[in-house]
C-alpha cells in the first residue's frame, strides 16, 4: 500500500511485488518494458491552493470550487489488474494511513472527481463505490480517455475507486485507490417526499418531489446538483426530465406518456450530498409504482362524444354534454386525480350565487375528478336528452348513469382525459391538477436547471448519454 503525490489518495498494489519495484531485468533481450499507463486523478481538496477551474466550470458543481483543484499521477500496471477482481482490503495499516491522511486534506464533496489518461491507451472500466457498496454514477468521454462523475459525492464518505485500462499495446492494466470526503459542516438537512404513493396508475401519472426547504431559482448550481441526485428509473427505459414548478416542488414526466406496464422507481441520492453553502441532503424514502394499461378518454365538445381507448383500441364511445356558453369546459390534457362515488355539487363553490338562475345544489354519483377546482366526469341523469346533442353543463362532462358507472370502474388515477373543441380556457400546467402534458417538450426541458447548466434543451441530460460506466444501483 502506498500513498501517491498528495495527502489523501491511497493506492492498493497487487500482491506479490512492491508498487515501486523495477521492471524485470537480466533477460537476453535486455530490460523489458512494464505494461502501464499513467492516470491523472483530479479532485477538489477541502483545503488547497491549486489553479484551474475547467471541470468545475463545465459541470457547474458549484462556482469557484476548483480553486482547490489538484491532479495526482497514479500508475496503473498489469499487476494492478488483479485488484479489479475483488474488493480491495483496505484494513490495518492501510486503513490507519488513509484515515490519518484524510483528516489533513479531505476531498470536497461539492467538487468533481475526474480520472483521465496521461499516456496513450483507453479506459475500459471505472467503478466507484462508497463505504456502503453503492455505486457512484459517471460518464466516459467518447474516446475513452476521461471519466467524470455524473452523480455528486457524499460528504463524510470513504470511496474505493477501481480503474481498468488498456495501454498503447492493448495490454490490460489496473489500479485501486481510496479517498475520503470532508464531513458535513453546519447547516440544515434537505429531504424530499416523492409522489405518487406506491400502487398502480395510468399512463399520464406525474412524479412529484416536494422539498423540505426551498432552493432559490437564482441558485442554478444547487438546483442542478439536486436534480442529479433525484433519480427516476423505469423498465422499459423512457426519456424524461425534472421541471421546477416552484422553489420547493419538482415534477418529472417522460417525453410522451408512460408505456403500459412500466415499472417506475424513484429515489433520492441526496443523503450527505452538498446542495448549497453548508446545506446538505438528508435521507428520504424511495417510491416504486406501476403503470397499467394505457387508457385515454378524448371528449370532442363539438360532436358531444367521448371516445375511450385502451392501449390504442377504441373500447367505448359515450354521448356527453360539456360546458355551455359562459361555463366552457377547460380544453387540453388532464389526468384523473381521484374517484369519488358520491359528491354534493353546489354552484357557490364555483362562484355562482344562491338564488340566481344558474345556481345548483345536486347529489352526484360516479364522479371522476380531473381538476382540484371541481371539474368532474360524472353521472348527469337530468341532462340525458342533451347528451350527444348540445352542451348544457356548468363545465363538467356529464353522461348517463350507466356510462358514468362504466367509466368510473374503467379508469384509475393517472389516466389521460383530453377535451378538444370546447372553446374553454387552456388547462393550466400546475396549479389545478396535473396539466403537465400541455407543456411542449422543449419548454419542459427549459424548466430543468440541468438544461441551463449543461447547455441548450437539445443537449439536456434527458437526452441519451453516449457512454456511461457503472450507473448508480
Amino acid at each position: 500500500m502506498a500513498a501517491v503525490t498528495g495527502a489523501m489518495l491511497v493506492v492498493a498494489a497487487a500482491p506479490g511485488r512492491a508498487p515501486d519495484a523495477d521492471p524485470a531485468e537480466g533477460t537476453l533481450a535486455g530490460p523489458q518494458r512494464e505494461a502501464a499507463v499513467t492516470l491523472l486523478v483530479g479532485r477538489v481538496l477541502d483545503e488547497g491552493g491549486g489553479s484551474g477551474d475547467g471541470p468545475c466550470a463545465v459541470r457547474m458543481f458549484r462556482p469557484g470550487l476548483c480553486s482547490g483543484w489538484q491532479e495526482q499521477r497514479v500508475r496503473a500496471t498489469a499487476r494492478g489488474v488483479g485488484s479489479m477482481v475483488k474488493e480491495p482490503a483496505l484494513g490495518g495499516t492501510a486503513r490507519a494511513a488513509l484515515t490519518a491522511r484524510t483528516q489533513e486534506l479531505p476531498t470536497d464533496s461539492g467538487g468533481p472527481l475526474q480520472i483521465a489518461l496521461a499516456d496513450q491507451g483507453r479506459l475500459t472500466d471505472v467503478t466507484v463505490r462508497d463505504g456502503h457498496g453503492r455505486h457512484l454514477a459517471g460518464e466516459l468521454a467518447p474516446h475513452s480517455e476521461r471519466w467524470l462523475n455524473s452523480e455528486p459525492l457524499r460528504a463524510g464518505e470513504t470511496y474505493t475507486v477501481q480503474v481498468g485500462a488498456l495501454d498503447a499495446d492493448g495490454t490490460a492494466v489496473g489500479v485501486t485507490m481510496a479517498f475520503r470526503t470532508a464531513p458535513p459542516s453546519g447547516g440544515g438537512r434537505l429531504t424530499v417526499e416523492f409522489g405518487p404513493e406506491p400502487g398502480t396508475y395510468g399512463a399520464g401519472e406525474i412524479v412529484t418531489a416536494s422539498l423540505s426547504r426551498p432552493v432559490p431559482a437564482d441558485d442554478l448550481p444547487a438546483r442542478a446538483r439536486l436534480e442529479r441526485a433525484l433519480q427516476v428509473t423505469s423498465e422499459p427505459h423512457v426519456e424524461g426530465a425534472w421541471h421546477w414548478v416552484d422553489e420547493s416542488t419538482l415534477h418529472f414526466r417522460p417525453r410522451t406518456y408512460w408505456p403500459a406496464h412500466t415499472v417506475v422507481r424513484v429515489r433520492s441520492g441526496l443523503d450527505g450530498v452538498e446542495v448549497g453553502d453548508e446545506d446538505y441532503g438528508g435521507p428520504s424514502d424511495a417510491v416504486q409504482f406501476t403503470i397499467a394499461d394505457r387508457i385515454e378518454a378524448v371528449t370532442d365538445s363539438a360532436t358531444h362524444r367521448m371516445t375511450v381507448r385502451r392501449n390504442g383500441r377504441v373500447i367505448r364511445t359515450i354521448p356527453v354534454t360539456t360546458g355551455k356558453e359562459g361555463f366552457r369546459t377547460r380544453s387540453g390534457i388532464k389526468v384523473v386525480l381521484r374517484k369519488e362515488p358520491k359528491v354534493r355539487m353546489r354552484g357557490d363553490t364555483v362562484g355562482i350565487k344562491p338564488g340566481t338562475s344558474e345556481f345548483y345544489d345536486l347529489p352526484v354519483s360516479y364522479a371522476t375528478r380531473v381538476t382540484w377546482s371541481g371539474e368532474y366526469i360524472h353521472a348527469a341523469p337530468w341532462s340525458v336528452e342533451a347528451q350527444g346533442e348540445e352542451n348544457v353543463s356548468h363545465g363538467c362532462t356529464g353522461m348517463s348513469t350507466e356510462d358514468a358507472a362504466w367509466f368510473f370502474e374503467t379508469v384509475r388515477e393517472g389516466d389521460i382525459v383530453e377535451v378538444v373543441n370546447s372553446g374553454g380556457a387552456k388547462m393550466a400546467p400546475f396549479d389545478n391538477g396535473f396539466g403537465d402534458w400541455n407543456v411542449d417538450w422543449r419548454t419542459w426541458l427549459a424548466g430543468s436547471a440541468l438544461a441551463a447548466v449543461d447547455g441548450s434543451p437539445e443537449e439536456s441530460p434527458a437526452a441519451p448519454v453516449a457512454s456511461r460506466l457503472h450507473p448508480t444501483t
